[in-house]
C-alpha cells in the first residue's frame, strides 16, 4: 500500500475579492447603495485595504463573509477529515467509502507512530491485513458500504471544502495552534500559505488565536504565550 503525501490546491478565488469586501465595508458607512458604490469603486488597492483593515480589526466580521474561497485535498487521513468537518461554515464533498472500493487502500501514517521503528512495522502489518480482509469481504458479496467498517481513521481521503474568509480565520486560530494534532495543523497551514500567496494582506489573521489575542485561553497551554490569568 503506497503512502502519498499531502496535497492541497486552491482551486477557486474571486478575482474582485477587495472589491467585494470594499463595498461591503463601504456600503455600512455610506448613504449611497451598494450598487453604487461597487459600480463606482475608483480607489487603488492600497486606500481599499486601509478601510478594510480598518474594519476588520474593529470587529466588524460580516464584511469578509462575503468571499468564498475553494480548496482541493488529497492524501488526507479519515481522521483528519472528522475533524475538518467538524467547523460548521464550511461546505464538504469527499470521496465516499460506500462508493469508492478501498482495496489496497492508501493511508497516513501519524508522526508520533512513523519515529517509532517497532511500532512503524506493526501498524504497516495491521494495516496490510486490514486491506486483504477488507478485499476478501468485497469479493465475497459484501457492499462496500459494509466492508468499510473495518477501514482505520488512517486512510487516506480526497476532499472539496469551500469557506468564507471569516472561517478561514477561525479555522486557522483553532487549527494552528500547536496543541492540535500534527496532520491538521499542516493541512490548514498549506491552505494558509496558498491564501497568503494571492492576498498577502491576510497573513496577520491566519495565525493561532494565540497571536490575534495575546495570550492562550487554552486549559492547557504550550508555554507560547502568557495564559489569561497570567
Amino acid at each position: 500500500m503506497p503512502k502519498k503525501s499531502l496535497e492541497v490546491a486552491l482551486i477557486a478565488i474571486p478575482n474582485n475579492l477587495l472589491d467585494v469586501i470594499y463595498t461591503a465595508c463601504r456600503t455600512c458607512y455610506s448613504a449611497d447603495g451598494a450598487v453604487d458604490i461597487y459600480d463606482k469603486i475608483t480607489d487603488d488597492n492600497e486606500k481599499k485595504l486601509a478601510l478594510i483593515k480598518r474594519i476588520i480589526s474593529s470587529g466588524h466580521y460580516s464584511t469578509i463573509e462575503h468571499v468564498q474561497v475553494t480548496f482541493a485535498i488529497n492524501n488526507i487521513s479519515r481522521a483528519a477529515t472528522h475533524q475538518l468537518v467538524r467547523h460548521r461554515h464550511m461546505s464538504f464533498s469527499q470521496k465516499s467509502q460506500r462508493y469508492v472500493k478501498e482495496a489496497d487502500f492508501d493511508y497516513i501514517v501519524p508522526t508520533a507512530i512513523s519515529a517509532n521503528k517497532e511500532l512503524l512495522e506493526k501498524f504497516e502489518k495491521h494495516m496490510e491485513e486490514t486491506s486483504k480482509l477488507y478485499a476478501q469481504l468485497v469479493d465475497n458479496g459484501i457492499k462496500k458500504e459494509d466492508a468499510r467498517s473495518i477501514l482505520p481513521n488512517a486512510t487516506a481521503s480526497s476532499i472539496v471544502t469551500s469557506l468564507n474568509l471569516r472561517e478561514l480565520i477561525h479555522l486557522a486560530n483553532l487549527r494552528l495552534c500547536t496543541r492540535a494534532q500534527f496532520e491538521i495543523r499542516m493541512v490548514v497551514a498549506k491552505m494558509c500559505a496558498l491564501i497568503t500567496e494571492k492576498e498577502p494582506w491576510l497573513k496577520e489573521h491566519l495565525v493561532p488565536k494565540c497571536e490575534r489575542l495575546g495570550y492562550c485561553d487554552e486549559d492547557n497551554s504550550c508555554g507560547r504565550m502568557k495564559t489569561k490569568n497570567g
